[in-house]
């Protein structure tokens, strides 16, 4: 079994010291085999922001990480950074790679960036990015859950955050169906919650997810969800289960509260 630890939009420089502890307890518990960054990993995508952030990560001692860049990883307010160089300061924290993939015997793990630097806050996905993301699909090993990780969602459950649903998410969920995947995993909105897309896309050839997570660290949180994180279990025959972990500060820990299989 692959065990992913999967943290969203930590938002460095807004966060609580006692989820980052809380964080770094459950990590050394769970041990997981790939730590999953999907975005927003500063608050204002500062140098300093960014060195405490990997300075946490680090700490966490995963054997593998996959990391991708959030909106709000790009300056807002330094216009020679964005225009020029957006994703320096995070190259230098993580690295010049915005995208990549980590496979098991059981999972494989497509990350994508779906931010744009002529873009405030939306994401997008390009059809080059949607083709590249199917071929590579095509070649993944019988029984792998396949997941594919983008920072802003592709289902929302209200109509309230309809604004921050990615852009091109039409042509990728069918693209995607078809090649295979099993769900595309994301956050952004700081909500956590895993939806079938049958239930947007009624055409699609497979059952496919899309699996959101909420806010790791981060003070804003939303709609009255604690900070929380999701534990991906990826086992022989593509059975995926996702358990979403919220924080509970009576404690100081994460615990597990919900469990969803991906059939």
């Amino acid at each position: 079994m692959t065990v992913v630890l999967q943290i969203s939009d930590p938002h460095f420089g807004t966060e609580r010291p006692m989820a980052l502890a809380a964080l770094e307890r459950l990590a050394a518990e769970l041990r997981p085999d790939l730590l999953l960054l999907t975005g927003d990993i500063t608050q204002r995508a500062r140098p300093d922001q960014f060195a405490r952030a990997r300075a946490f990560v680090d700490k966490l001692h995963a054997p593998a990480r996959l990391v991708i860049p959030g909106n709000h990883d790009i300056p807002l307010f330094a216009l020679f950074n964005r225009m020029l160089d957006p994703y320096g300061r995070y190259a230098r924290a993580f690295g010049r790679a915005l995208e990549g993939e980590f496979e098991s015997e059981d999972l494989l793990v497509i990350g994508l960036n779906t931010t744009r630097r002529y873009r405030h806050k939306h994401g997008e996905v390009s059809s080059a990015q949607v083709e590249r993301v199917a071929r590579r699909l095509a070649t993944a090993k019988p029984g792998q859950l396949r997941l594919i990780a983008v920072h802003q969602p592709v289902a929302v459950p209200s109509a309230t955050d309809l604004k921050n649903l990615l852009r091109g998410r039409g042509a990728a969920v069918r693209r995607w169906a078809e090649a295979g995947a099993d769900a595309v995993v994301g956050g952004h909105i700081h909500l956590p919650y895993v939806l079938p897309l049958r239930e947007r896309w009624p055409e699609l050839p497979r059952p496919m997810w899309a699996v959101q997570a909420g806010t790791a660290l981060s003070t804003r949180v939303r709609g009255g969800i604690p900070n929380s994180v999701n534990v991906i279990r990826a086992g022989s025959g593509r059975a995926g289960v996702v358990e979403r972990w919220d924080v509970d500060e009576s404690v100081g820990l994460f615990q597990r509260v919900a469990s969803t299989t991906l059939a």
